[in-house]
């Protein structure tokens, strides 16, 4: 049977998020003295994202679809791609010899990117949350299934940390750190809320997903602690 491909509202959300979030880097370091030297930082981080996001998913369900290949090309994941993109910005950061932290634009323009992202997992019907009692909180998924809402609270999370990092803008909370709050927070939350989604385990009911969930804590709270932690990152799906 021929592979098929079809563009999807996830795909077309996609393509809107790395434009918006182009749009937004540039506008956010337009007065920086050296902003023609920062967007290929965030070139790398996006670069870094993608793959860190195909190299997640991968690692954390790729055995399971490892006779599906439509699952094995189109499957991504967030957390692996905010620990891809971390790395892709340090190795941008290294080539063009800039030392000033970033991480702060990434907390404003991170948030917004994986909020469309999970509008397109809604409107797709895909990462979904484990079975259900129906309640009014319940989604129901292609088979009429209750689960929980488990793209719609990983919304509610961004979007909640994206109104405390345009805050911290505001008042200069967390300066130079606001993207390590994000690892930190995102990891935390994510490593707790994978229990009430439906994926893939790997030992017990531990996920690959939970694994890359406490690399990204632990990558946040070496870097806040680290002289030099000030770098960052871009989006992905699972």
């Amino acid at each position: 049977m021929p592979l098929r491909m079809h563009i999807t509202p996830y795909s077309w959300l996609l393509v809107a998020a790395m434009i918006l979030s182009a749009a937004a880097w540039l506008l956010l370091t337009r007065r920086s003295e050296t902003s023609r030297r920062l967007f290929p930082i965030y070139l790398g981080g996006l670069l870094g994202a993608f793959a860190g996001a195909k190299l997640g998913f991968l690692f954390a369900e790729g055995w399971h679809y490892r006779d599906n290949l439509l699952a094995l090309l189109s499957g991504k994941t967030i957390i692996g791609g905010l620990l891809g993109g971390y790395a892709g910005v340090e190795f941008a950061k290294y080539l063009k010899g800039h030392t000033r932290g970033t991480g702060d634009y990434f907390a404003l323009i991170v948030p917004p990117a994986i909020i469309l992202g999970r509008i397109g997992c809604l409107a797709q019907g895909c990462c979904g949350g484990v079975e259900c009692q129906p309640h009014w909180w319940t989604m129901q998924d292609a088979s009429g299934v209750h689960r929980w809402p488990a793209a719609a609270a990983e919304l509610a999370f961004n979007a909640a940390f994206w109104l405390w990092a345009i805050t911290a803008h505001r008042f200069g909370w967390a300066r130079g750190n606001r993207f390590h709050v994000y690892l930190i927070t995102y990891g935390a939350f994510r490593f707790a809320h994978e229990f009430l989604r439906d994926t893939q385990r790997l030992v017990g009911p531990i996920s690959g997903y939970q694994l890359l969930a406490m690399a990204a804590v632990a990558l946040g709270v070496i870097r806040w602690r680290s002289p030099a932690g000030n770098a960052t990152v871009v989006s992905a799906s699972r």
